[in-house]
This record gives structure tokens, C-alpha cells and sequence, in this order.
């Protein structure tokens, strides 16, 4: 049997514009302690090139990196049992309290969904928050997920610049 794992708390200011969730944190990532530990995921590379930053390289500049911006950052789960890494594996999901994230980051204009799996998770009960909100399911950072680097990094600067350029 698998363990039961627990995800991170959310990474935001009040201010926070964009949400970024994911599903939830790689075997890396929880041994790390802190969201997209794998050294090949793609997700910091691509926020430190969207926004001409240095890529980070310690838990600090990385909330630095997201707040920042206006950034949040979560995950649809709080708790699952998995096997792994894969979202497949996923048993046992336990929801986040999102009506508690809105309430307190309630500037957020856009929701980015990093995969399938987050956006799935997410609408069992967030579906509502995302009345309003602008929202899209992006290629996920994850290198189990195939698409090139540089196609990911294209449509995450678009919904993301894109965004940033309509404020």
C-alpha cells in the first residue's frame, strides 16, 4: 500500500493576479520541500525566462520569483495516496480548500491549470471560483508530459504575457 502524502501550502500575496495549479508535488519535489523539485521539470525555467529572471536555485528565490510577479501557486490536492509520480497513480484525492485561497488572494484574474490532471481535480469542486476568471489548461511542466521545451515555454509566455499586457 502507498503512503498517504500531503501537499505544500499555497505560495501568494493577497495582491496575487495569476494562479498556477498543479495536481500535486512529484516524489522530488516533496523530498525537496517545495513545489517542482524535479530537476527536469520544466516549470522554473519557464517562469525565469517568461519573465527575463534568473533561474532560481533555492526555495527563496523561487517564491520571489512568483510573488514578484503576482503569482499563487498550489495544487488542486492536499493529501492523496500515489505511488510515484505520475498523476495516474493518483488514489484517494483529497481536495484543497479553495474557497479559502480566493478569499484571500481575491484579485485573481486568471487561473492556470499546469496539465489535465489539475484542471480535472480542480473542477470537482472549484468550478465555481472560476466564474469571472479567465482560465486555461497549459502543457504541463512535468517531463513525463513530451511536448518540446520550446513549445511549452511559447504557450505559457503567451498566457502569461498576454495577461500581464491586459492589466
Amino acid at each position: 500500500m502507498s503512503e498517504r502524502l500531503v501537499a505544500f501550502p499555497p505560495v501568494c500575496r493577497e495582491d496575487a493576479r495569476v494562479l498556477i495549479l498543479g495536481s500535486m508535488p512529484s516524489v522530488a519535489s516533496l523530498q525537496e520541500g517545495f513545489y517542482y523539485g524535479h530537476p527536469r521539470n520544466a516549470f522554473w525555467r519557464i517562469l525565469a525566462e517568461v519573465f527575463n529572471a534568473p533561474l532560481p536555485s533555492d526555495i527563496e528565490s523561487k517564491k520571489a520569483l512568483l510573488t514578484g510577479n503576482r503569482i499563487a501557486l498550489w495544487d488542486a490536492l492536499n493529501a492523496c495516496q500515489r505511488e510515484g509520480s505520475l498523476d495516474s497513480a493518483i488514489r484517494e484525492p483529497e481536495l484543497n480548500d479553495f474557497g479559502a485561497l480566493f478569499t484571500r488572494c481575491p484579485c485573481i484574474e486568471k487561473v492556470l491549470f499546469n496539465g489535465g490532471t489539475a484542471h480535472r481535480l480542480f473542477m470537482k469542486r472549484g468550478a465555481g471560483f472560476l466564474t469571472g476568471r479567465r482560465w486555461a489548461v497549459m502543457p504541463s511542466t512535468s517531463p513525463a508530459y513530451t511536448l518540446s521545451y520550446e513549445r511549452k515555454l511559447a504557450l505559457w509566455r503567451q498566457a502569461l504575457v498576454e495577461h500581464y499586457e491586459s492589466l
